[in-house]
């Protein structure tokens, strides 16, 4: 396409890397992150369109998609995996799919982002419906996989978005909401993992984030709903409910023994 630039692919603003000493790697590979932020920045009204559409899909018990090949489809898988235990949702909620299966997630899977019907059968599987939305995630935008997984979605019916890194990518173009952070060429040239997938990260933590607040999960700023499952995540309740309810905290460890989440206690206590 003419208008398309593979923004992912142009030359990096540094050469000859291998001729920098160490601390210059460093501090020119930290002057190019400094970038992404401001570049997620500019897409805010984009995310939060998002956001306001899952939240109403999901309170008709709709379910978040992500699906993503290599960096991208693990990144999307990692901040589905996080909702759970962080906000008590349960794991079929927000899901991660990436090309190639679970075992991509360590190993690279040799092509699987080349087969455009491969997302929808992964999808499939799951039983979607017209409540959920799906979000490709490609820092090229010409991933096959993600392509062809987010054309059928819309085919469907299904709300679609997109988290890209190539304005006007063909990914873009295929979906009803476009998230596109230009964070730039890579400081080693093509390598999306770097600032691509780190732009990535944080709009996934935005989107999943603020869904949870508005759904719901958080109180005050505290993860109520945490499931507490190891020593640390039950300090951390015990301390919320000694600060909310002014209590000892003998009596808070009770309290989350007896109801087995902090939301719940408190509920007990000022219903």
């Amino acid at each position: 396409m003419a208008d398309f630039e593979k923004i992912t692919e142009t030359p990096s603003n540094y050469d000859d890397l291998e001729q920098m000493d160490t601390l210059s790697i460093l501090e020119n590979m930290n002057r190019e992150d400094k970038k992404v932020a401001d570049a997620v920045a500019l897409t805010i009204p984009e995310i939060s369109a998002l956001v306001d559409a899952l939240e109403e899909r999901f309170e008709k018990g709709g379910r978040l998609f992500y699906i993503g090949a290599g960096t991208s489809g693990r990144l999307g898988i990692l901040d589905a995996s996080e909702i759970p235990p962080t906000y008590g949702m349960p794991h079929d909620r927000v899901i991660g799919l990436i090309a190639g299966g679970d075992s991509a997630i360590r190993k690279a899977v040799e092509f699987a982002e080349d087969d455009t019907q491969q997302a929808w059968k992964d999808l499939m599987n799951f039983n979607i419906t017209v409540h959920d939305t799906v979000v490709g995630i490609a820092a090229s935008g010409t991933t096959p996989y993600v392509i062809g997984g987010v054309k059928d979605a819309k085919a469907q019916g299904i709300l679609t978005a997109c988290i890209t890194n190539n304005p006007n990518s063909p990914l873009s173009r295929a979906v009803d909401l476009a998230i596109e952070i230009n964070v730039g060429p890579e400081f080693v040239t093509g390598s999306t993992r770097m600032k691509s997938g780190t732009s990535q990260k944080l709009a996934l933590n935005m989107i999943s984030t603020a869904l949870m607040i508005r759904i719901g999960r958080v109180k005050g700023n505290k993860m109520v709903n945490m499931q507490l499952s190891n020593n640390k995540l039950v300090d951390r309740g015990a301390r919320y409910l000694v600060e909310a309810l002014h209590i000892t905290y003998t009596e808070a460890e009770a309290l989350l023994e007896q109801y087995g989440s902090v939301k719940k206690a408190l509920d007990a206590k000022k219903g």
